[in-house]
């Protein structure tokens, strides 16, 4: 069964394949989408050791990208089949398992977050939270 394409999405195509027309457009595009993609992705890639949607912005980038660039067409469709592959995966084990799980990416997250901060600040989030509870 197919779904009807959305106005938005043929006006989004039809522009594209105007800008495409246009030797001089098709270079544009692909500089702007490039660059553009490039910027997302790296705010992705900082962000992604902080708490935060890291992974996502990375996601959104890397869709951006697929707008010109095959390749990232591919690894976009990749990402998209195994994170849902790992979705179903997830919500067909019982809850123990899924809190087991949620629990140890809850301790990687505080570790990389802990890592970091201490790498590039110096600064011992541990040692601190155990001075706070001294004063008590």
């Amino acid at each position: 069964m197919n779904r009807p394409i959305p106005a938005w999405r043929r006006r989004i195509t039809t522009t594209l394949a105007n800008i495409r027309a246009n030797p001089t457009g098709r270079i544009a595009l692909k500089i702007g989408v490039g660059l553009l993609g490039a910027i997302v992705v790296a705010v992705g890639i900082v962000a992604i050791p902080l708490p935060g949607p890291g992974w996502g912005i990375v996601i959104v980038g890397l869709a951006i990208w697929a707008i010109e660039f095959a390749w990232a067409r591919h690894l976009l469709h990749f990402t998209r089949t195994y994170v849902q592959a790992w979705t179903r995966w997830i919500m067909r084990q019982p809850w123990p398992l899924r809190s087991l799980l949620g629990l140890l990416c809850f301790v990687f997250v505080s570790a990389v977050v802990w890592l970091s901060i201490r790498l590039t600040t110096g600064i011992d989030l541990i040692q601190v939270g155990l001075d706070i509870l001294d004063r008590f």
